[in-house]
């Protein structure tokens, strides 16, 4: 007997829903719907419009009904480190805060005040990242933030949209692990950490594994949606941890690379690394299904081609994806480089602009004396430069990888980018095998299918994703 999972797969910019069809050791998937998600600015404060995230929810499940498509779970991911409070009565207390919100400039130095650097990252193991959760409580509480103050209960945002749908709270593992605020030895909320820095800690939930089911559709949902009141399943809520349960790789000597806004280049490991080294360099260890820990360092993306997509098309010029790789590839002997990890891309007024101010060549020729650089330039200048930060995180990762590194998946939108995969190939000098571009609603949809129990682990479903994605492999060539 067959089996249908739907997943959401809610990114920063946009959403969609995703259907996957299991039936005789193989399976399916189809996108149903897809609907914008976006920062809503109001009174100088930036929000998630969580309210319109959860129509479309419904909208789609009421166009299933309505079909007649029968689903046996859903599974919800999202973004990182952002959260809602819900009332004791169980009201939602506003929208949730926006981790491109400025209002976190300063707060992490503020805090290393009362927590060292050095203290905070030893017992979290997060990389320092001014919007991780712990620096927006701590700024939501300097500021007398009054959802904070009426809040019973903390929920991430997969977790809350869960709770719209079903009345039921949970607080899953992998999102969880984005805060900033969890032992990384007892996998559980550091409360003695956040008592030192006044952060309520009355508002948090137990951690609970990926894999749980969190509750039925509510029965007001299912009845207006013309469907079954369905479980929830709280899969690996943080979309990269949903991502790497979809690499399709036969062993564990890998590296991964998800692209997409933001590339997440790391290694999948046993334990958290933890020591001078990697504090020093700033890596990060996130949750990941089955106990194992995503060692991993956030890199900017295809933020920085998105954003000039947007100062192009305010000049009348809006180019295609192909258009854009074409771009590159005229000008693939551009030397103009860039750091695409400088604070200063994290929010430009023109990316653009901002580009030709700080961009190099390897001869430190800055680019602002260059009057003309054109949009071409522009691409190739952006593509090359993330090729070579992968490189350089690739060095960092093998310092610390328990083997030796010898091949590179992409997964995500950005996979399909084969110049990109190309160049990234020639300066990593390893094979780079690129697919599923759908990799976080793969992994959301088999952890569902764990639950299940039509598949044992994440090793199953990898052989199982790699027998249903054609991927594409990318030699170096120097």
């Amino acid at each position: 007997m067959s089996k249908t999972f739907l997943a959401f797969d809610c990114g920063a910019t946009s959403g969609r829903a995703v259907l996957a069809t299991f039936s005789g050791g193989s399976f399916t998937m189809k996108e149903v719907y897809r609907f914008p998600s976006g920062i809503i600015e109001l009174g100088g404060k930036y929000y998630w419009d969580i309210l319109a995230i959860y129509d479309h929810f419904c909208k789609c499940l009421g166009q299933l009904g309505r079909e007649g498509v029968r689903i046996d779970s859903i599974g919800i991911d999202t973004w990182g480190v952002d959260f809602g409070f819900v009332a004791d009565d169980g009201s939602l207390l506003g929208s949730p805060r926006a981790y491109r919100d400025p209002y976190t400039d300063g707060i992490p130095e503020e805090l290393f005040k009362s927590v060292p650097r050095e203290e905070l990252y030893g017992a979290t193991g997060i990389q320092i990242m001014n919007f991780n959760s712990i620096f927006q409580l701590y700024a939501q509480q300097k500021e007398g933030f009054a959802p904070l103050r009426h809040a019973d209960k903390i929920l991430f945002i997969p977790d809350l949209l869960s709770y719209m749908l079903t009345g039921n709270k949970v607080c899953e593992y992998t999102i969880a692990s984005t805060s900033g605020m969890m032992d990384q030895t007892s996998r559980q909320f550091d409360k003695a950490l956040l008592d030192r820095l006044g952060i309520r800690t009355d508002i948090l939930l137990p951690v609970t594994q990926p894999g749980a089911i969190v509750g039925n559709l509510r029965k007001e949902i299912a009845e207006a949606c013309g469907i079954p009141q369905v479980p929830v399943v709280a899969v690996a809520g943080h979309d990269t941890a949903s991502a790497i349960a979809a690499v399709p790789a036969e062993n564990d000597k890998f590296a991964y690379l998800s692209s997409g806004t933001w590339s997440l280049m790391g290694i999948e490991i046993p334990a958290p690394v933890i020591n001078a080294e990697s504090t020093r360099l700033n890596f990060t260890n996130e949750g990941g299904i089955e106990g194992t820990t995503r060692f991993l360092k956030n890199i900017t993306g295809m933020w920085l081609i998105e954003q000039c997509r947007n100062a192009w098309k305010a000049e009348g010029k809006d180019y295609s994806y192909p258009e854009l790789v074409a771009m590159a590839q005229s000008e693939a002997s551009f030397p103009g480089r860039i750091n695409p990890d400088d604070p200063r891309f994290a929010n430009p007024g023109n990316m653009v602009e901002e580009i030709l101010r700080s961009a190099h060549d390897d001869k430190a020729v800055i680019l602002n004396e260059v009057k003309n650089l054109s949009d071409a330039q522009a691409v190739s200048c952006i593509y090359h430069s993330l090729a070579e930060r992968y490189k350089e995180v690739l060095g960092m990762l093998q310092g610390f990888a328990p083997f030796k590194i010898d091949r590179l998946h992409i997964i995500g939108g950005g996979s399909a980018n084969d110049l990109l995969n190309q160049w990234t190939a020639d300066a990593c000098g390893i094979p780079v095998i690129a697919g599923p571009t759908e990799a976080t609603a793969v992994g959301n949809v088999m952890i569902q299918a764990k639950a299940a129990g039509l598949v044992k682990d994440r090793w199953e479903m990898r052989s199982l994703i790699a027998e249903s994605f054609k991927v594409k492999t990318f030699m170096p060539n120097n």
